[in-house]
């Protein structure tokens, strides 16, 4: 029979951080709607934005910050109208029905905080924003945008990593990264809001989405790291669909 592999013991450097989400009571009002967010070819950023307050780094060690966004299961989603069926999905009764399998696994991709590598005093002093991530439904993407499908649901994880020193660091990946998960942030990608209610949720408590124009400038530098990624091959591995129960504090995992 098989065994159950040890839990990895974490770095001390990473053992005690703890996390806290911003903004939480706005993005608990969108989970109860069922939160949907904009993917497009050029790349839309998230709303809410992805923030968060950081405490129990060691002030002095180096850290960075990273973000990805595993599949929530293997299904397609679809929603109905009363009069306006679309092919592929439509809406009933303001919920989300399973059309189907899930399209094939987009390219798994992090994007790193563009302050990342910084110390923990740093990290902790202030309210960390995702505010530069952007979301696109483009395969062929060239600008290190996070590539979703769309009418698929996505769960984001935050990861805090250690900048280890040691010339054999790869040989502690594991031991040097703490993930955290905040099932209230999870959402459905879609190329036009399906839901009315959402619609108008993003409009009262966004002050840029004035005509749901994307005013946000492009090709903000240093989205992706390619170079960065050996560092992350530890939880890369593990782009499963979620499968967890619900975890509303930022669970570790």
């Amino acid at each position: 029979a098989a065994t159950a592999k040890a839990p990895v013991k974490k770095n001390p450097k990473v053992a005690n951080v703890s996390v806290q989400l911003e903004m939480k009571a706005l993005w608990d009002e969108f989970n109860q709607l069922g939160t949907e967010m904009i993917v497009t070819k050029a790349g839309r950023r998230m709303f809410p934005t992805f923030q968060v307050k950081i405490f129990g780094m060691d002030p002095m060690a180096d850290y960075m910050l990273l973000m990805d966004f595993v599949p929530v299961d293997d299904k397609r989603y679809r929603q109905v109208t009363n009069t306006w069926p679309v092919p592929r999905y439509a809406f009933h009764s303001s919920s989300w029905l399973v059309a189907g399998k899930a399209d094939p696994a987009t390219p798994g991709r992090v994007h790193y905080h563009p302050d990342s590598p910084a110390k923990g005093a740093q990290w902790m002093k202030q309210i960390v924003s995702f505010d530069k991530l952007k979301l696109t439904n483009n395969l062929l993407d060239d600008n290190g945008h996070i590539i979703l499908n769309s009418m698929h649901r996505y769960q984001p994880r935050f990861h805090v990593v250690y900048v280890d020193p040691r010339k054999d660091s790869e040989k502690y990946a594991e031991e040097n990264f703490k993930t955290f998960v905040f099932e209230e942030t999870r959402f459905t990608a879609v190329t036009a809001y399906q839901n009315h209610r959402i619609t108008q949720l993003k409009i009262a408590s966004n002050p840029f989405a004035k005509g749901f124009r994307d005013c946000d400038p492009e090709d903000w530098p240093r989205n992706h790291r390619p170079g960065a990624l050996p560092l992350m091959s530890a939880f890369a591995r593990s782009r499963n669909p979620v499968s967890s129960p619900a975890h509303q504090n930022g669970t570790e995992k």
